[in-house]
Formats: structure tokens, sequence, C-alpha cells
């Protein structure tokens, strides 16, 4: 099975990355990448979630998502995977030309390739959850669904 690994914006397929810029619409807002959508709904009803959304940079969302000093919503746990996959669905069927490139993709193995995650990426080494590359394969056979 060919593998395809991405991390960096600017690696190859490095557009699958949250971090890539390509803007996303949800609930009538404008974010300015995956990052920014997803770090915000940890706040989501706060006035955290539009500083987020506003963040100049993705690498900033992250880091004030990350802050525990903010408020965590109490159900994050059980809702963040499902606020990923939205985010990853919205940016792939807002941008046809991802749309196609993940379709392209065929049924290879997609992985955030990174030590510096083990839940959402592969570890590094391919034992971590790589629960990104996961939701992106979902989203690639839902998109590949005739409608």
């Amino acid at each position: 099975m060919n593998q395809i690994l991405f991390y960096k914006p600017t690696d190859p397929y490095g557009s699958f990355s949250n971090f890539s810029d390509h803007a996303i619409t949800i609930d009538d807002r404008e974010w300015p990448t995956v990052e920014h959508y997803f770090q915000a709904q940890k706040f989501k009803g706060t006035e955290f979630e539009e500083d987020i959304r506003l963040s100049p940079t993705p690498m900033e969302a992250k880091i004030s998502g990350q802050d525990r000093k903010k408020p965590l919503r109490s159900d994050w746990e059980t809702v963040k995977d499902d606020v990923m996959r939205l985010a990853v669905y919205e940016k792939f069927t807002q941008h046809e030309n991802l749309k196609s490139l993940l379709i392209s993709t065929g049924s290879d193995y997609i992985a955030e390739h990174t030590t510096n995650d083990r839940y959402w990426a592969d570890g590094g080494n391919g034992r971590g959850r790589n629960m990104l590359g996961l939701i992106l394969m979902e989203t690639r056979e839902k998109l590949k669904e005739p409608t």
C-alpha cells in the first residue's frame, strides 16, 4: 500500500495540513484555516472563539487554543473528532482543487507525519493514532460517492 505523508503546508500534499492557507466558511463565518476553526471550537460561545478566529497565523491560533488558562468546553474530548471531521469536510468541499487532489490519492494511506503529535499524527514512527489522516481518508471516501 502506498503512503502519503504530510506535515508542513509547503510539503508535497501539504494542503492536507490544517495550517494550509485555505479558508473555510462555517456557520456564516470565514475561518482563515482549519486550525483556526478547530482551536476556536474549544471555546465555542465565548469571546475566545472570535479572538482565535482573528489570529494572524494558524500557529498563533494553535498556541491560543492550547492556553489552559482559558475555560475549555466541558465536552471537548467527546466532540473534538467530529469538530475536525466537519472542518476537514468543509475544506475539501469548498476548494475544488483540494477535493480533486484528495480523490486522486485513490486508496493510499494518508498520515500526518510528525513526532510532535501522537493523536492527530502518526507520532513520527507510525505508532500514533493518526486521527487527522484517518479523517482525511474518511472524507475522501465520502467525496467519491455520487451526489
